[in-house]
């Protein structure tokens, strides 16, 4: 059973729908409960981190996701739901949960390609250069591309974690993996055909 976990965040459906398509076994839940009985975690989100953890912190939430990834259980995170497994968050200035070491930074002003001005949010679809291999990346073509919507990108504080970088303005890291855990800038479930195989790949990843 996979758990999606429910903060009153957004593309909590859209994530679900994703795995309806590939026939994952899945269950939407805030109950601690259910998350230590899942074998996979999925923390996606739209929106900003203050609001994300006011609501994480009250329900435990932010425990529970340290004691999923502390028993080892495979976990991804989507947008939102990637940016604040870090330390802090530029974004209302907000410490967030920490199970990587590192900040979310926004994107700098007046960010350019060429000549072109870049507009911020970051909005559709861009490829990420992988630096090495991994499981939930299997079988998907390196000139693949992905949904990206946000203004804010992860910047952990060890290289190592880093999975796959992409380019808008700047290199910023879309991909990252530390342990048992996996966690994306793009959206997989608005990601078409590369996006479902990734999803279909991390609830067979045992997180290893």
């Amino acid at each position: 059973m996979i758990a999606i976990i429910d903060y009153n965040a957004g593309n909590i459906t859209s994530v679900a729908r994703a795995l309806e398509n590939i026939g994952g076994n899945f269950v939407i839940t805030d109950d601690e409960k259910k998350l230590k009985e899942a074998s996979h975690i999925i923390f996606p989100g739209v929106g900003a981190a203050g609001e994300a953890m006011a609501y994480l912190r009250p329900q435990k939430l932010d425990v529970a996701l340290k004691n999923c990834f502390a028993a080892g259980k495979p976990m991804l995170g989507i947008c939102l739901g990637t940016q604040i497994i870090l330390e802090h968050s530029e974004e209302n200035n907000t410490d967030c949960i920490g199970l990587v070491k590192g900040v979310t930074r926004r994107f700098p002003d007046k960010l350019t390609c060429g000549d072109r001005a870049l507009k911020i949010p970051h909005m559709g679809w861009n490829s990420v250069v992988l630096r090495r291999k991994h499981p939930v990346f299997e079988g998907i073509a390196p000139e693949a591309e992905f949904y990206f919507v946000h203004s804010y990108y992860p910047a952990p504080a060890e290289e190592a974690v880093v999975l796959g970088v992409t380019e808008y303005g700047i290199n910023f890291c879309s991909a990252l993996t530390f342990k048992n855990l996996v966690a994306v800038q793009f959206h997989p479930e608005k990601s078409g055909r590369p996006g479902l195989q990734l999803l279909k790949n991390f609830c067979a990843w045992r997180g290893k």
